[in-house]
């Protein structure tokens, strides 16, 4: 999962008035109370917990038989789907060791770009725990036992199990390719994990999906990018690799576009007042709080993650105007120009839906002409034994 952050746009409050708060306030945090229908919003970090109207959520309850039946399909058996060791040179076999050379030889055309993009991929995959948990958040559809029976449990689960192969085959691939500083790498994996991530979806179905459809069609973009890469740099396995995982995350994206395309046949309102408000907050990278203990020390007010972002982008694998093609993609896909809604405040997310696109576009060509002017940084990159690249 992945994108680059864009500069924010107007963005609504997401707090009511505070008269009608009631929480607990402890040190900085603010600690939310147990919901009941006598309590006002629970805010918690500055968001609303919780946003979904018990009416909207009595309607995602029904769509059980609509994942079971339209949704889970789109999941591979797991016999017939690929698995990391397809990939690798089998270590029981007695030429394993030439094998390894041959794929060290083969990876020697890869630039440190190509490296660092394609690592802060695997870094983004590796946080799966994360984004499982985030799943798990959201109110209706949560696993709430582990190993629930309900569709939207089956879902969820099967979707990770899916989506685990692909950090075990990105990672182990580099291992082998002794390109990289594994040490650093994992460290930046554990950071992230325990870092986490916040997606503003607030506990909210309608929110999340949207995010997912978003984020799946990005990581698909990228993964497809960093194949074509590949296969120009000469690694021609490498590049069945990354099309492999852009090949799951295209079926992933049509899964949670299906259920978002079902959220605005049932409750068109609601659902294009979701797919504006994600937009407003704007849908930010999984990996945007990835760290690997040193990186802003020994580049003095960088950040890992920005830098990671820029070299992505001038690379070609993900660009500020993939974000604004991906959301052109989903108000087509979702039909948003062409509905009819009751409410005035929906009728005003439908018109800033249609026309953000090409503000993005605009606003993206001028940061575009602004960095084409500006002097670019030698940055260190531990994952790549602090070789430099320029940002």
């Amino acid at each position: 999962m992945r994108t680059t952050q864009l500069g924010r746009a107007s963005q609504r409050a997401s707090a009511p008035a505070c008269g009608r708060r009631r929480v607990v306030s402890c040190s900085a945090r603010v600690v939310a109370e147990p919901p009941s229908s006598k309590t006002g919003p629970i805010i918690l970090d500055g968001q609303v917990l919780h946003s979904i109207t018990p009416e909207r959520l009595a309607l995602v309850s029904t769509l059980g038989s609509f994942v079971e039946n339209e949704v889970q399909p789109l999941l591979k058996p797991v016999e017939k789907c690929w698995q990391p060791a397809d990939f690798l040179p089998p270590s029981e076999d007695p030429y394993f060791l030439d094998q390894v050379l041959e794929l060290r030889k083969r990876t020697e055309g890869l630039p440190d770009e190509y490296i660092v993009t394609f690592v802060g991929d695997m870094i983004t995959e590796e946080a799966l725990p994360t984004y499982m948990a985030m799943l798990n958040t959201l109110d209706g559809v949560r696993d709430e036992t582990g190993a629930a029976a309900t569709p939207w449990a089956k879902w969820t689960r099967e979707w990770t199990a899916e989506e685990n192969r692909h950090g075990d085959v990105m990672n182990k691939y580099m291992y082998l390719t002794g390109r990289c500083n594994m040490k650093s790498i994992e460290l930046t994996i554990q950071n992230l994990i325990g870092s986490g991530m916040d997606p503003k979806t607030e506990n909210n179905p309608y929110l999340g999906f949207v995010y997912t459809s978003f984020q799946e069609r990005a990581t698909k973009i990228s993964h497809g990018n960093t194949a074509r890469h590949a296969l120009e740099h000469g690694d021609e396995l490498l590049a069945k690799i990354c099309g492999s995982i852009a090949s799951d995350e295209g079926r992933h994206e049509i899964a949670y576009q299906r259920i978002v395309e079902k959220l605005y046949e049932k409750d068109p309102d609601g659902a294009v007042l979701a797919f504006a408000d994600m937009m407003r907050k704007q849908i930010v990278m999984p990996a945007h709080l990835m760290d690997d203990g040193e990186h802003s020390i020994k580049n003095p007010g960088r950040n890992l993650f920005a830098d990671f972002s820029t070299v992505a982008e001038r690379s070609g694998v993900y660009t500020a105007f993939d974000y604004a093609d991906i959301m052109e993609f989903l108000i087509k896909k979702w039909k948003v120009a062409d509905r009819s809604h009751e409410s005035g405040d929906a009728a005003e997310a439908q018109e800033y839906l249609v026309k953000l696109p090409d503000r993005i576009r605009k606003l993206s060509e001028r940061a575009a002409a602004r960095k084409s002017k500006a002097k670019t940084a030698k940055t260190q990159f531990s994952w790549i034994f602090n070789r430099t690249l320029d940002v």
